[in-house]
């Protein structure tokens, strides 16, 4: 059996549990999934103004409930109020904005121009809907990394079936809800429950599948798309690192990579993972940190513990699982440098930077996804590309400098999903880049008009003006050879 989730209409988020009202087999997923089939096929000649008025509706529901995902978001892991809508609800106003902005334009037709072997030919790339979808979410931002995904599927003209994560059950609840209030099963479902719920899902024949979550997991999905040739976007994680060289702005470095780490308690796939300080500048590097925690967490242990804007790990497993990566550095020899505290009751964890780490520590090749920032001295910037190379791909890499040089070297001679020189994550946030990995951190692009072609298929269509082609219908002669010959020299 698996289960769906209702919201509780009469009781408030911060009392929602992940309570399962109604008990829905296997066979009734796979009805909804077939109630879906027909109006995918209507969905193909859907107009940018349907598309756009169910991006408003999805908007505006989720703005009418602002408090409550506040609220949501607070009792799943204390997420504070500003951080639920600078990273829950903001991105999704953003994407759906950027869609009803741009669908038309998005919609049509691209005019290809012949090649020399064409002439004679009219062109052009059709965009058409890839049908029944199926978007599966993380917990760490449920809201923002189900909905945004929905956005660019309904743009494309597709259904969805979502599948947000168990382990934030109030925010969870609440997605049904919206979804439910706004969109009829045939066209956007929503499923909760656990890996059964994914596993039934998987198994069906989807036209495509986007997935958030871990590079391991995301095996297990593309393995599973494989079966039907299921076309994927996978939005994965791994070990972003960090490189401030000697000419950095240290404190406006370290002002900005905490809160790229810390925002959210380190639970961010393009969170910097570690830092790569030049040594001639580590020292001051680590002063500033210290500044920057205390003057936005507190100057102690206590402190930081209370203060209202440090989110908790979402539950106990994941706080042990952090814990073991911090006892594992220490017992090797790691020295903490700030924080360490851990409350496994609380599900918290001290924002810590440590340094001195071996290389075998499993802090170092394992995806943190958590508070602890490892600080790596270096003395020369190819020691750094080196140790980038080495490792698989990852999703984001940061470079502090104001040598252009420097910068240049890093961005050619090594590969991410997306940089930022002199800033972290804000490219998340720019509608115009295509977000996405690379390899083990991720597969296919989204946001924007990248996600708009990700949930689309693009079908090349050609008309015949003049029928040149029949120049090299059989019988074949050496009138033709010539021509082929000449054909060859020029093409």
């Amino acid at each position: 059996m698996s289960t769906v989730v209702s919201y509780l209409p009469n009781a408030g988020p911060t009392t929602v549990q992940s309570q399962f009202q109604t008990q829905i087999s296997d066979a009734e997923i796979r009805r909804i999934f077939e109630a879906q089939r027909a109006t995918a096929l209507r969905l193909r000649t859907s107009t940018a103004a349907e598309r756009i008025a169910k991006i408003r509706k999805l908007r505006d529901a989720l703005m009418a409930r602002r408090d409550e995902l506040i609220a949501a978001g607070y009792a799943d892991f204390k997420k504070p109020p500003a951080e639920v809508e600078l990273t829950e609800l903001l991105p999704v106003v953003c994407e759906a904005n950027d869609a009803m902005r741009h669908i038309k334009k998005w919609m049509k037709a691209t005019k290809v121009w012949p090649s020399r072997m064409t002439f004679g030919l009219k062109a052009w790339v059709q965009y058409e809907p890839k049908g029944r979808t199926l978007i599966i979410s993380p917990w760490n931002y449920p809201v923002n990394l189900t909905f945004c995904p929905l956005v660019s599927a309904i743009a494309a003209g597709n259904t969805a079936i979502l599948k947000p994560s168990e382990m934030t059950p109030n925010l969870s609840a609440l997605m049904v809800k919206i979804v439910k209030d706004i969109f009829t099963e045939d066209e956007v479902a929503i499923f909760e429950g656990d890996a059964a719920v994914s596993t039934t899902l998987l198994s069906l024949p989807f036209d495509h599948i986007f997935f958030t979550g871990s590079p391991a997991i995301g095996k297990v999905v593309m393995a599973a798309a494989a079966k039907h040739l299921t076309s994927c976007t996978l939005e994965l994680g791994g070990k972003s690192p960090t490189i401030v060289d000697a000419t950095a702005d240290l404190k406006l470095a370290a002002q900005n990579i905490l809160w790229g780490k810390f925002t959210n308690n380190g639970q961010t796939c393009i969170a910097p993972d570690h830092v790569y300080v030049h040594a001639s500048v580590k020292d001051e590097f680590v002063r500033q940190c210290k500044a920057v925690l205390d003057a936005t967490y507190g100057a102690d242990a206590r402190a930081q513990q209370a203060s209202p804007f440090l989110a908790r790990i979402v539950n106990e497993r994941h706080t042990a699982r952090i814990k073991g990566l911090l006892d594992d550095a220490t017992t090797r020899g790691a020295k903490v440098l700030t924080g360490g505290a851990v409350d496994s009751g609380d599900c918290y964890i001290a924002p810590t930077l440590i340094e001195n780490i071996p290389a075998d520590a499993r802090i170092m090749s394992e995806e943190i996804f958590g508070p602890l920032l490892p600080i790596v001295p270096f003395s020369q910037i190819s020691e750094v590309i080196d140790r980038i190379n080495a490792d698989p791909k990852p999703l984001a890499l940061y470079i502090w400098s104001k040598d252009d040089a420097t910068v240049e070297k890093v961005l050619k001679q090594t590969s991410a999903g997306g940089t930022c020189i002199n800033h972290t994550v804000v490219h998340f946030l720019h509608g115009n880049l295509p977000f996405g990995g690379v390899n083990n951190s991720g597969i296919g692009r989204a946001h924007g008009l990248y996600g708009f072609r990700d949930f689309s298929h693009e079908r090349a269509v050609v008309r015949t003006q003049v029928m040149l082609a029949k120049m090299f219908f059989p019988p074949y002669n050496d009138k033709m050879r010539k021509v082929i010959n000449l054909l060859l020299k020029t093409v």
